[in-house]
């Protein structure tokens, strides 16, 4: 799977806060969810863009 998220940014944007290791491989699955579902929706009403209203 390709890395969907920038842990740099990830790091930075939980200030103070350690991150483990294994936190991005599951916040990267989440985001892919939400893609999925976002194409899926975009697809059951006819569209080929994605808009903000389908997350």
């Amino acid at each position: 799977m390709a890395d969907l998220i920038v842990k740099a940014a990830v790091k930075d944007a939980l200030d103070d806060m350690n991150v483990a290791s294994d936190f991005y491989d599951a916040l990267d699955e989440e985001v892919q969810e939400l893609l999925d579902d976002a194409a899926r929706r975009a697809d059951e009403n006819d569209r080929k863009t994605v808009q903000p209203r389908d997350l």
